[in-house]
């Protein structure tokens, strides 16, 4: 049985908590539980009671207009320390009274007096709300008209009991329309992208039409980067919200009031259908949650619109909701992926290509039972393949590029097209080529091209001239004609030096040295030699000055003169 105090100390809590004291402080200095402190409190505010608060001055602080009224309750003291701007309290006053904002008090304080600089604002601002001086403006109610907003939201299921006795957790999806609170709920196991999506759309389907706009908190399955300007959503939801025509409207973080209708929305089906029960699967919760919806939320006299809620969603918000499309949503999978060194990505274990400007970039690949859709990062469609089985690779040739691109793969009207500007003559032997041996002529084909690098577009016209008059169509055989060609027209070299021919120079001064020697020499007779120069000159002449001007005699060579 709870305990039952005084109405002294049931007095003394509440002036002690109209003084700032926390729980715990008041029951320390009352000597009671403080469990019991928190439940007189919550009593006295369901009750409506406030007890007049009364701003608490500084001993010795002289009296002031502002402050006139108000009285310090008995025995109430500020809660901890001091507050460092309360010497300036009745000064704070004033200004407040003047209809000063709290941050504009706070600028004057540690502008006038020298003592404040070290006073914070949030200093000044709890100890003037403690004083009741500062209110919080109150929340502004939104309603929305009809067919204009729903609100998405998820909470906790009830469990899933199996027949092993195996306990399983759920989630419970729930959406309700803003003006008519009509709702759809569901439970499902995880709250991943595909099965948010699905529950929103088997919500819509339930309604028999679509909302402008849907409401949604940050979770991931909706918002991939939370940012109340300008957030990021999961590309999937956002071609669902295409699809059906319809905006999602992420709230702003941690602030569950910009979504207060699912919040007590999702607060209802846990407190009532939910409570207490547990089911062997998840259709037969879905059923029941089903049933629930139709036999009690949408009978029910709402608390404030005071009408009930399958009234007025049938009489005023049924006929404003879109249309349906005409099919429902193309799910798929989707998953980012890198794209290879070869130009493809994996998307189920099977491998699909992309563009050769995307190599190394991050793409987006959706997938379902038929095909493979790969999107850029602005998700722009950049290939479309269909669906192969595992270890299967799909290329399209527009993937491959130019420079990786075979002759061979061109086909023979791309290589015969490549020969035509060498000349007529090598157009028609490499005809007559593919004609004579089919495929392997096509090699034979790219060989011919691959000789334009090495030689004139005439040498080879001239050699093909020759092999189609012996109807040859190898290409070692041309290579052959043209080497024969090479050599015919290639000039002999004049050779001015060789190992066995002595240079003239050397003959001309063997001759210089022989008539010098004939000169030292009067006593020969002068006559005509067998050199017919006109002095006669012997042989071991020619071989000792031969000697004389190397040093050592040719052993390579004969005697020069016989």
């Amino acid at each position: 049985m709870a305990n039952v105090l005084k109405m002294a100390i049931v007095e003394a809590i509440y002036s002690l908590r109209a003084a700032g004291l926390s729980c715990r402080e008041i029951a320390k200095r009352l000597g009671i539980h403080r469990e019991t402190v928190s439940r007189h409190l919550r009593l006295q505010h369901r009750s409506g009671l406030k007890p007049a608060i009364t701003p608490i001055m500084p001993a010795g602080s002289p009296a002031s207009p502002a402050l006139a009224g108000f009285e310090a309750p008995t025995g109430a003291s500020m809660a901890g320390r001091a507050s460092t701007a309360a010497p300036w309290l009745e000064w704070m006053l004033e200004q407040h009274a003047k209809d000063l904002s709290t941050k504009r008090i706070h600028q004057d304080l540690v502008a006038e007096f020298p003592g404040a600089s070290g006073v914070s604002y949030d200093s000044v601002r709890r100890l003037l709300k403690k004083l009741g001086a500062v209110l919080s403006p109150p929340f502004r109610r939104m309603e929305c008209p009809p067919g204009h907003e729903a609100q998405i939201d998820f909470g906790t299921g009830a469990p899933i009991i199996g027949p092993d006795g195996r306990r399983r957790r759920t989630h419970v999806f729930r959406i309700v329309l803003s003006h008519s609170r009509k709702a759809y709920s569901e439970a499902v196991f995880t709250q991943s992208a595909d099965t948010f999506l699905q529950c929103i759309e088997n919500a819509l389907e339930y309604f028999g039409g679509v909302p402008r706009t849907l409401v949604v908190d940050n979770l991931k399955a909706a918002v991939l980067h939370a940012d109340w300007f300008d957030p990021e959503l999961n590309p999937k939801l956002a071609d669902f919200c295409r699809h059906y025509g319809t905006v999602v409207l992420p709230t702003r973080p941690r602030t569950p009031r910009h979504k207060g209708k699912i919040e007590r929305g999702i607060g209802y089906v846990q407190g009532n259908a939910l409570k207490g029960n547990s089911f062997a699967s998840l259709a037969e919760e879905n059923d029941h949650l089903l049933s629930w919806e139709d036999r009690i939320a949408d009978r029910r006299i709402h608390g404030t619109t005071k009408r009930q809620v399958l009234a007025v969603f049938n009489e005023y918000e049924r006929p404003t909701l879109l249309p349906l499309p005409a099919t429902r949503f193309e799910n798929f999978r989707e998953v980012k992926r890198k794209v290879s060194r070869d130009g493809h990505v994996e998307v189920e274990k099977a491998f699909y290509s992309v563009p050769p400007e995307y190599l190394g970039r991050d793409v987006w690949a959706r997938s379902n039972g038929r095909v493979v859709r790969i999107f850029n990062q602005k998700m722009a469609e950049i290939a479309i393949h269909a669906k192969h089985d595992h270890g299967r690779f799909s290329t399209s040739m527009n993937h491959v590029h130019p420079m990786k691109i075979n002759g061979l793969e061109r086909g023979i009207a791309y290589l015969l097209g490549k020969v035509r500007p060498i000349g007529p003559h090598s157009h028609t032997w490499a005809q007559a080529v593919v004609t004579a041996r089919g495929v392997e002529g096509h090699r034979v084909v790219q060989g011919l091209l691959s000789l334009t690098r090495k030689h004139t577009c005439a040498q080879l016209e001239t050699a093909c001239e020759t092999a189609l008059s012996y109807q040859c169509y190898r290409l070692r055989t041309l290579r052959q004609l043209i080497g024969r060609a090479a050599q015919k027209q290639k000039p002999l070299e004049f050779l001015s030096e060789h190992p066995l021919i002595r240079p003239l120079d050397d003959y001309a001064a063997v001759v210089a040295r022989a008539i010098q020697r004939r000169q030292d020499r009067p006593d020969m007779d002068e006559g005509v030699g067998r050199h017919g120069i006109g002095i006669p000159v012997t042989a071991t002449e020619l071989r000792s000055a031969d000697t004389n001007s190397h040093g050592i005699p040719p052993a390579t060579s004969p005697d020069p003169l016989p």
